[in-house]
Order: C-alpha cells, then structure tokens, then sequence
C-alpha cells in the first residue's frame, strides 16, 4: 500500500496562527522533491518560502492564492514515492509537518549544511561557515546560523525571482514572465516589478471568457441619486441598512496588526499627554527624526521609567539601561514597526543610517522577524501626512509611545510682543499602571527641552 503524508502548515515564526498563501509553486497531480519549493507564504512579519517535506505526487492541496491557513490545519497531502530521496527519522528538522511524524531523536535539534538540503549529523560540522540548531521558525531542511543570509531566488514558470518579489508582483497586477530581469542571473528584483507597474507594460494575460459570459453579460449597475424620478429629493437609507461592498478578510500584515491593536486595548491603561517642541532655536537645516531619537534618548536617560517593559499579569517592570526604539513604518499591506537598536549609541548620521536601512527592508519585505520585536519604546511620525495630536497605541510590553504630529508656525507670546515659531506638536502615551503622571511629565518636558536645543 502506497503511504501517503499530510502535511500540516508548521509555525513560521514568534507563535504566528495564521498565514496566507501566495504562490503555489507545484499543482495538484505534480511530482516534487523532497525540500524543493512548496508554497510561499505572507505572515505578519515576512514572506516565507515553504519546501516540500518528502519527495512524491501531490495529492491535495489546501486552498489557493489569498486563502488564510491557521497554523497547525493541513497545508498539502503526497502520495510518498519511495524511489525519491527521502528524510530519514533521524533528520527531522524540529518541526511537525503532519500527522504521524516522529520526533526527532536528539530533542529536536538539527544541524543543517550552509548548502541547504543536505543535514549533517549534530557532531559533524557542516562544509561552509559555523551554523547552530534549527531556530523553530522556518520549514524543511532550511539552514540557519548567526549570519544573516539572502533570500534564495526561485525559477518558477521559467521567471527566477524571490518570494517577495512574487507576492508584490501579484499584489501590483504584474506578469512576471513578461518583466525584464536586472538581477544577477537573469532574477527578477523590487524595483523590476515597480518599474514594470508604473509603466503598465507587464499586465497579467486576461482570464479568457466563457461562452456563458458572453451570453449573458452583467447587467449595468444603476446610477446612485437621491432624487426620485420625478426629481424631488427623496430619503436615503443610513449606511447601516444597505452595504453596498464586500467584506475584506483580513490578511497578513493587517491581521495581526488587528490582533496586536486589540491585545493592547484590553491590557493597557492608556494616559496622554501633549505638548509643543519650540525648534525656533534650530541652527539650520535638522534631521527632525534624528532629533526626536535623540530627544527619546535624552528623556529615558532622564526618565528611566518610561524606557521599561511592564508585566500585568505578575505586575513586575522591568527598566532598561539600553534604548532600543521601535519607528512605525506605515505601508499598504499594514503598519510595521522596526527596532532602531541602540540607538543611545548613535549619533545623528547612525540613526539616518538605521533608519533608512529598516524602511528598505520593510518595503523590501526582507527585514528579520527578530527585528520587529524586543524595543523599549516606540515613535511614531505621523505627522509627516497630517495631524497634530494623537492618543498612540502603547504595545506590551512597552508602557510609553511618543507621537509627532505636523510642524507648524504658530504665533507665540514673548517677552514685549510676539514672534512666529516654528513647532513641532508632541503626544506621549503611557500605560498609567506602570508610570505616574508625574514620571511622564517629566519625561515629556525633558524631551521638549532637548529638541529645543540649537543643535
């Protein structure tokens, strides 16, 4: 009797209880090799490209492109082919890939070649560099080490590109068979599919149309008024009673953007204060972010209490002596939210630097789960679209978010007259149970008086 194996969708990093499915890279009835390309898939954090667990016919496949799949729940089933290579017992990679997979014999950990694919023994040391036990986020047999490694580009339909480049591909409406590769052996990059989207010469082939379709075309939709035909105004329903839309599944980014939000109003006791940063002294032209680092950092230094993780369950804090500060970076697919490490560390070029390094890799969707997580307080610059004030969301374990809203010449009352400066508006939030309102005031005006500094 043939075996056959399920295999159900692993943890792809930090606990996540979902993904989505971008990209096939195989079709129900298709024969695949053990550890060749399965899936790729969006979390919240990442792209992740999923290989195959065995080698053999595919046999079901659990859903398609956009379809969310709660981890654990199956992902693929193969018909095994035992004339293809195969992962012995004792070469588990530490993850259950479904149902009836044995443990691994040494308590779960791995070593893997810097090769890929092939797993050496825990003794052994691989070919290439020093690599360590599998981390417990990634599939397959996927290498993992303290050095941080690219992603590999994958020829799928003909077209070497990452996973990555696939998902923004799809999202952008590109046909990537039909995108001219500037990467290095013939690989699509970002900025191929970018350029292709903005000059419309990559459209994705039309759907043909079925003979039903022309038979019957939809019917125009009716024009929206309200006048009736007589042309006397006439009541309209409140939204509430007609959706005109469809409903939207939440996905990625944006899901677990929607579960982090909720997570944070049902544990956090949320204060704001606000106030002004007079940057009239300013010498020149500033790096306003470089300034509002450094403002973060001078106020902590000040301020302890605020740069700390708070605990409610057990009601501990904890007081960092490093600042590490989480920049929101606002994107289509959702909100990310990097770790400027450091930066108490950083002069003002180091904190450009930094930042304009996690931003790329944000957009890019190559920045390393490890690096959205583990800050001690967060900034967020939404002033750089609109507003003045605003009640940031504080993230546990962080009790403190410091928000920036839009600059602007305000008149302001000096000694003798008036003057128009230039001012900068600032909300501070803090999770009351860990600080009090005199700590954050504290802090606040230690901020403010630092950006008040010439330079």
């Amino acid at each position: 009797m043939t075996a056959q194996k399920t295999f159900l969708l692993p943890d792809l990093g930090e606990g996540l209880p979902d993904a989505t499915i971008v990209e096939w890279f195989v079709k129900e009835g298709d024969t695949i090799r053990l550890d060749e390309p399965l899936v790729s898939m969006e979390t919240a954090k990442a792209v992740v490209e999923v290989p195959s667990p065995v080698s053999g016919k595919v046999l079901r496949l659990a859903g398609g492109p956009g379809d969310v799949i709660v981890t654990g729940t199956m992902l693929a089933e193969f018909e095994i082919d035992p004339s293809l290579p195969q992962r012995a017992e004792g070469q588990e990679t530490g993850h259950h890939h479904g149902a009836g997979s044995p443990a691994p014999s040494d308590g779960g950990k791995v070593v893997a070649s810097d090769d890929g694919g092939a797993i050496s023994a825990a003794a052994a040391p691989a070919p290439k560099g020093e690599p360590r036990a599998d981390a417990g986020t990634v599939v397959g047999a996927m290498q993992s080490s303290d050095a941080v490694r690219s992603e590999q580009a994958v020829a799928v339909g003909g077209v070497k590109a990452m996973p990555a480049v696939r998902a923004l591909a799809r999202k952008l409406g590109v046909d990537l068979a039909r995108v001219r590769p500037s990467g290095a052996d013939g690989v699509v990059t970002m900025d191929d599919v970018k350029r292709a989207a903005a000059e419309g010469a990559a459209p994705p082939a039309a759907a043909p149309v079925r003979a039903a379709d022309r038979a019957a075309p939809p019917a125009p939709a009716a024009a929206r008024s309200t006048l009736s035909q007589s042309g006397r105004p006439m009541r309209t329903q409140p939204p509430g009673v007609a959706a005109s839309g469809q409903p939207e599944q939440l996905k990625g980014v944006r899901r677990n953007m929607a579960r982090v939000m909720a997570d944070a109003h049902a544990k956090v006791v949320p204060t704001t204060l606000v106030d002004d940063a007079d940057l009239h002294a300013w010498i020149g032209k500033q790096d306003i972010t470089a300034r509002l680092v450094r403002a973060i950092v001078a106020a902590c230094k000040t301020v302890p209490a605020l740069n700390a993780w708070f605990d409610g369950d057990t009601l501990t804090r904890t007081l960092h002596p490093h600042v590490d500060i989480g920049i929101a970076v606002d994107t289509d697919d959702g909100l990310f939210v990097p770790a400027l490490r450091n930066a108490d560390m950083l002069d003002a070029r180091g904190v450009r630097e930094g930042i304009n390094r996690l931003r790329a890799q944000v957009e890019e969707r190559t920045i390393p789960a490890s690096e959205l997580s583990g800050y001690t307080i967060s900034l967020s610059n939404f002033g750089m679209f609109a507003g003045r004030y605003a009640t940031p969301v504080v993230v546990p374990p962080c009790v403190a978010i410091v928000g920036a809203g839009k600059l602007s010449h305000d008149v302001v009352a000096v000694m003798g007259g008036i003057e128009v400066h230039r001012r900068l508006p600032i909300s501070l939030t803090f999770d009351h149970r860990a600080c009090t309102g005199g700590e954050a005031a504290r802090f606040l005006k230690a901020l403010l008086d630092d950006m008040a500094l010439p330079q």
